[in-house]
């Protein structure tokens, strides 16, 4: 089934690249054949080839790694994924979050431990993806996912601070230069990606002028060999089991969730759908590959897959595989021209990028006060967890069971028991009537709302209006019939529907003794 979130709203005039009519959906075959669609992707892969070196030596000092290890990691998963993933022009490589999670590996066991726990990691994926883990996206939330992209934007953003304190006074006319470029120049071109030429032309200045300003070589070290293969020397035993087990689990969930949710907001994005469970064991197939070269893994980048998607206005999976490539090309063929390029042209790409990914029309007052106060609240936690703990998948964890409470409260309001008349009661039977779902956010009550003493000997419990869910309803039922039978009355539950009556039936007075 279809899986439609709402595409983000953005600010009026973001200078974002939004392909023409009937460019929506884009086969990979098809763009070989449009030279104006293959060149859309080449320059996207580009710029965010350029935008993934700084990161993924930032995320291999994160994980306690030398830089190659995180720059041949991207390079290992953008190739993997634009080939095996179910998301084209998602873009896949050395994330943040994975290096916190699997970062006490490498610090206590070393590189080869390390290793290790990225291939199993990948391995678990695709063991989850086998188990369906993919179609548990469709229990989370829009207001959750209107959290997630808020919490990335502001992510995005403050991940550009550091390169904007403690420098040089030059770096921020710079950046302002950027941001201008990145506005203006799609107002009056598109032939060539804004993010693209900002990094040229700021390099260039800054290559003239001959000013001495943070740049990329300062970042880390880039590598001048290609990767090679890496085995893991580590003892097959229940031992090493122990030790990167739950790390490589850790990882294995974080990555998912992240990618997953990545894949549903370039959904959302593109008015396409994507092969959720091809994307879930792409990304296993990818961590192992990317371990065996000696990478750290990772998942779906988001902020990358902002540029591609958003500004570039890449849709296929060409952009994604040549991202890989011209990464390699760049630190290996070019790192002294790379390590030349400014922090600050590449801070104010990802400045753009994050003011577009905000969903701005859920901000607004009028969006805010025609919204239930419930889920907003959802929105809002998804977002403060999300930015308190740095970590997406905590933000989204923590709003799915929010939203889970919300919704529980909400219909719980719906239920009620009632007795009829006292008419009736005066022929000797007295009937209650149950009405609305019966779960444990309702049935937990239910105990109380009899009449234990002044009932009449024979009473009549009727849902013909209602549905038993769980196995809370069922014991709260079984509490109900022991204080009557206490009393020498007799209880008789009717108007059970099919499934409900299967339910009871199959629990009833095997949930152990409850006086309630």
């Amino acid at each position: 089934m279809a899986e439609p979130t709402p595409a983000p709203s953005r600010m009026p005039d973001a200078p974002l690249a939004v392909p023409e009519a009937g460019e929506r959906e884009t086969s990979t075959r098809a763009a070989l054949r449009n030279p104006r669609r293959l060149k859309t992707e080449v320059l996207g892969g580009l710029v965010v080839a350029l935008a993934l070196i700084p990161e993924a030596i930032s995320f291999s000092i994160i994980a306690g790694v030398d830089p190659q290890v995180g720059l041949f990691s991207s390079f290992v998963m953008a190739v993997t994924i634009a080939v095996v993933g179910g998301r084209p022009a998602m873009i896949s490589a050395a994330t943040g979050a994975v290096a916190l999670v699997i970062a006490p590996i490498a610090r206590e066991y070393g590189m080869d431990h390390f290793i290790a726990t990225v291939i199993l990691a990948g391995i678990l994926q695709i063991i989850l993806a086998a188990l369906g883990v993919a179609k548990l996206m469709r229990f989370i939330p829009r207001m959750v996912m209107v959290g997630f992209v808020n919490a990335l934007a502001i992510l995005i953003f403050l991940a550009q601070i550091p390169h904007l304190v403690g420098v040089p006074m030059l770096v921020y006319p710079l950046v302002a230069l950027g941001l201008a470029i990145l506005v203006f120049l799609p107002r009056w071109t598109t032939i060539v990606p804004a993010p693209l030429v900002t990094i040229i032309v700021i390099t260039a200045v800054v290559w003239i002028a001959g000013w001495d300003l943070p740049d990329v070589a300062d970042q880390g070290e880039l590598p001048r060999s290609l990767p090679e293969l890496f085995i893991p020397q580590v003892p097959l035993t229940v031992e090493t089991l122990r030790i990167i087990g739950p790390v490589a689990l850790g990882m294995a969930l974080v990555g998912l969730l992240e990618s997953l949710m990545t894949a549903k907001l370039v959904d959302g994005i593109t008015d396409t759908h994507s092969n959720k469970t091809r994307e879930s064991w792409g990304q296993g197939v990818a961590n192992i590959l990317s371990g065996f070269f000696g990478g750290m893994g990772g998942c779906a980048m988001i902020g990358q897959t902002m540029i591609n998607v958003k500004v570039s206005g890449a849709r296929t999976r060409i952009s994604t595989f040549l991202a890989g490539v011209f990464l390699l090309a760049l630190v290996v063929g070019a790192g002294d021209a790379v390590g030349m390029i400014p922090m600050a042209a590449l801070v104010a790409v990802m400045i753009m990028v994050s003011v577009a990914t905000i969903d701005w029309h859920s901000l607004h007052p009028a969006t805010l006060r025609r919204m239930p106060l419930s889920e907003n609240l959802v929105m809002l936690l998804t977002v403060g967890v999300t930015v308190a703990t740095g970590n997406l998948a905590y933000g989204v964890i923590v709003g799915v069971n929010a939203a889970i409470i919300v919704f529980a409260r909400r219909v719980a309001r719906f239920a009620s028991i009632e007795p009829l008349s006292d008419a009736v009661a005066t022929a000797g039977v007295r009937t209650y009537k149950v009405r609305g779902e019966m779960f444990f956010a309702t049935s937990n009550d239910l105990v109380y709302q009899f009449d234990y003493s002044g009932d009449p000997d024979r009473v009549v419990i009727d849902f013909s209006d209602s549905h038993i869910w769980d196995a809370s309803t069922v014991a709260a039922l079984d509490a109900v019939r022991t204080k009557y039978t206490k009393l020498g009355k007799s209880v008789e539950i009717v108007g059970l529907n099919e499934s409900s009556a299967a339910r009871h039936e199959l629990l009833s007075g095997r949930l152990g003794e409850t006086e309630g």
